[in-house]
C-alpha cells in the first residue's frame, strides 16, 4: 500500500481534467451523430447528471479509503470535485437550454416538481464549494473551509434523492446510488461518533 501511495503522489492531477473534458465532448458528438437514440437531449441530460453524481460519491470515498484501506488519494479530491460540479452544471444547462427552453416553465418546474426542487437545492449547495476550491480560500477560511465543505454530504445525498425521485416506477439503479451514498456517509461519520462516546 505504501508503494501505491508513493506512486499516486508522483502522478499529476491535470490529466483528470483532460479526461473529464473529453466525456461531455464525446456525449455532444454522439448526440449530433445520432448515437444517443431518439431523444439525445434527455440521454445527454441523464448521462451528465449521473456522471456528476458518480464523481461526488467518488470524492466522498477518498477519506474512507485512506482511513480503512490506507489508500491516500487526497491530492485528486479537488479535481474530482470540480469535475463533478462541471458535469452537474452541464446537466443543468442541457435541461435549461435544450430541454425546457421556456424561462417561465423552468421556474414553474423548480417550484412545483419536488425532484427538480431537490436537484436545484443540491446544485446550490455545490456552488460555494466550487468557488472555494482553491489554495487561497483554504488559507483565508482556515477551519471554516473544512466546515463549509461538509456541505458535500448534503449535496450528494440530495443528488441521489433527485435521481430516485426522477425515475418512473421502481428501478434498482437509483436505489443503488442512494444506498452507496448512505454507506459512504456512514463510513465518514461513524468513527467520529464513536470517538465522542469513548
Amino acid at each position: 500500500m505504501a508503494y501505491l501511495n508513493q506512486a499516486a503522489k508522483k502522478l499529476p492531477t491535470w490529466p483528470l481534467y483532460v479526461v473529464g473534458a473529453l466525456y461531455p465532448a464525446w456525449l455532444l458528438w454522439q448526440g449530433l451523430t445520432g448515437g444517443l437514440g431518439v431523444d439525445p437531449v434527455k440521454e445527454m441530460e441523464h448521462a451528465l447528471g449521473e456522471a456528476g453524481l458518480q464523481l461526488l460519491i467518488a470524492g466522498l470515498c477518498i477519506t474512507p479509503l485512506r482511513r480503512h484501506a490506507g489508500v491516500n488519494l487526497l491530492r485528486f479530491r479537488r479535481a474530482i470535485g470540480l469535475l463533478a460540479f462541471t458535469y452537474i452544471c452541464l446537466h443543468l444547462l442541457v435541461w435549461l437550454v435544450l430541454d425546457v427552453q421556456i424561462a417561465s416553465q423552468i421556474l414553474a418546474d423548480i417550484l412545483k416538481r419536488p425532484y427538480v426542487t431537490i436537484g436545484m437545492a443540491g446544485f446550490v449547495l455545490l456552488i460555494p464549494l466550487a468557488v472555494t476550491s482553491n489554495n487561497l480560500s483554504i488559507r483565508r477560511l482556515g477551519r471554516t473551509w473544512h466546515r463549509l465543505h461538509k456541505l458535500t454530504y448534503a449535496a450528494t445525498l440530495l443528488g441521489a434523492l433527485h435521481f430516485v425521485m426522477l425515475v418512473k416506477g421502481f428501478q434498482i439503479e437509483p436505489l443503488i446510488y442512494m444506498g452507496v451514498t448512505v454507506c459512504v456517509l456512514a463510513l465518514r461519520i461513524r468513527p467520529r461518533a464513536f470517538r465522542k462516546v469513548a
